[in-house]
């Protein structure tokens, strides 16, 4: 029973971060720049918590640490992220970000913690990596979408680096919610006059859009959900639940995008769900881990 808000919180997380590489493939099209919705994002998120900022305990937690959790899933994440969007389908973008962070976050886990896996959830890890790969059906790989493919792969990255900062700083999802918009409005704020802008000439339906999600779906209620099943069920195990984004993605781009599922997707489709059955079996051996999905985390 312990397992069940976790584990919901992750699947949320899961469907919100579809959602975002959708609406964010949207509106790199629209007549916003990369930066106008990093920092529609984060404005509006630091609005929506302004009330936590009046009491925060700055002191808590030293700079470097404000600053990994909060540039993690901050506008360097972003950047990269929606510059990649631009060249690449919303599915690819599911696939290079969330597709490799099981790989990132088992190597972080295992350097950082020295955390140990049984060796059947190592394989289901390759299994659904090789699953997000056969999504694209190879067609990710041509010349022409090399620095896309790089510039998701550093948002990846990044986004290791903001779970496995939220555990190794021992923040809660109330510490996330606050020090994610006030670092990144801080630092990002003077950087956005050096981008480009379309500002002036966007529909305010698109940045209305792009605020309410960016700022308030994802950097609120999606950063709460995933500091919160990191907590209860460890930095792999949430990866593994973000490894499942280019499947939903792909059927919501499909939905609202109109990016139909090719073969090879739907091939992928299935094999990150038999990989996600085949990582939450339990092992034989007791002892070897906690007996709750995710017990990847034996501290």
């Amino acid at each position: 029973m312990k397992t069940i808000k976790p584990v919901l919180a992750g699947l949320a997380v899961v469907f919100i971060w579809s959602g975002w590489i959708t609406i964010s493939r949207h509106g790199v099209h629209t007549q916003l720049e990369p930066a106008d919705i990093t920092l529609l994002r984060y404005w509006t998120a630091l609005l929506t918590v302004s009330p936590l900022l009046v009491r925060y305990p700055w002191r808590r937690f030293r700079l470097w640490q404000y600053l990994v959790v909060g540039l993690g899933v901050g506008f360097p994440y972003t950047m990269l992220s929606f510059y990649g969007l631009k060249v690449l389908r919303a599915a690819h973008a599911g696939v290079l970000v969330n597709g490799m962070l099981p790989v990132l976050g088992a190597v972080a886990a295992w350097i950082l913690f020295r955390q140990r896996i049984a060796g059947h959830r190592y394989a289901a890890i390759g299994l659904i990596f090789l699953a997000n790969i056969v999504m694209t059906g190879g067609s990710i790989f041509s010349l022409d979408r090399i620095a896309g493919i790089v510039l998701l792969l550093t948002a990846a990255v990044c986004y290791t680096g903001h779970m496995t900062g939220i555990r190794l700083c021992g923040m809660s999802w109330r510490d996330v919610v606050v020090v994610v918009p006030t670092v990144n409005v801080v630092l990002f704020t003077p950087l956005w006059y050096l981008f480009p802008s379309g500002f002036a000439s966007a529909p305010l339906q698109d940045m209305a859009v792009q605020a309410i999600y960016q700022g308030i779906v994802v950097n609120v209620l999606a950063l709460i959900c995933v500091a919160y099943a990191i907590r209860h069920l460890g930095t792999i195990t949430v990866s593994l639940f973000m490894s499942f984004v280019p499947v939903t993605t792909a059927l919501v781009a499909w939905v609202l995008l109109g990016e139909a599922l090719s073969p090879w997707e739907i091939a992928g489709i299935a094999g990150c769900s038999l990989g996600l059955l085949w990582y939450a079996r339990e092992p034989k051996k007791r002892g070897l881990m906690a007996s709750r999905i995710g017990g990847d985390e034996n501290a």
